[in-house]
């Protein structure tokens, strides 16, 4: 918990993840003094402290994941004791370990598969795995998207909207880095599983580093007004 300096202004502030989870490390509390706002009120000083934890806290990375190929194997060792009148029998091939190592990356989660909302009705329960959103694709002509670009891309980097992200998929390209190296201004990266074996130890061990030589991540600039006036 963070304390706000400002004498008898004094305000605490707490912060609880986006995703419903508590950060194994919480953000920190930063008290910033907006010059020239009064003592109270709308747009006063003591809303600052606030602001800034929830920046801090909202620039922890995003992570688009892909189920078919990261979470589901598609391997020939992978067998299947799901009966097709039973449901899906490509979900036998989940490891409920998974979850708990995704949560533990520190990343704020996000669906971006073909599966869609079925993502948090039938993959999430079995990975222990809170409610994600979910990326919504548009709708694309097939000149739409660059010869060679996978048609996710594009609407992936306008979702992250500047802030870093990871994403996990078994069909990103050399030309997917390219294009995201030239238009998204946060640090990414695209990091291609094996769809044969979906997520492994070394997947873990690649995304664990590259998170950890980037942390602290820098804040990000906002405008001072807050759109509800603060």
């Amino acid at each position: 918990m963070g304390v706000n300096p400002f004498g008898p202004e004094s305000v605490t502030w707490g912060f609880k993840g986006r995703d419903g989870d508590s950060p194994a490390r919480p953000p920190p509390r930063v008290t910033v003094e907006l010059p020239g706002a009064p003592s109270r009120g709308p747009g006063s000083r003591r809303y600052a402290g606030y602001r800034a934890a929830v920046t801090s806290a909202a620039e922890r990375p995003l992570l688009f994941l892909d189920v078919d190929g990261p979470l589901i194997p598609f391997g020939a060792s992978y067998g299947s004791s799901t009966s097709l009148d039973q449901g899906n029998p490509l979900l036998d091939r989940l490891d409920p370990g998974i979850g708990s190592r995704l949560l533990a990356l520190g990343c704020s989660l996000v669906w971006a598969t073909t599966w869609a909302e079925d993502a948090n009705e039938a993959v999430a329960p079995r990975l222990g795995l809170p409610e994600l959103p979910v990326v919504e694709w548009p709708d694309a002509g097939p000149d739409d998207t660059p010869r060679g670009l996978h048609w996710k891309t594009r609407p992936l980097v306008e979702w992250a909207d500047g802030r870093p992200f990871i994403w996990v998929d078994d069909e990103i390209s050399a030309m997917d880095r390219l294009w995201v190296d030239a238009r998204h201004p946060g640090p990414s990266l695209l990091h291609r599983v094996d769809p044969a074996q979906g997520l492994t130890d070394a997947d873990f061990s690649a995304l664990g580093a590259w998170l950890g030589a980037r942390r602290p991540w820098p804040p990000r600039r906002i405008p001072t007004r807050h759109p509800h006036g603060w």
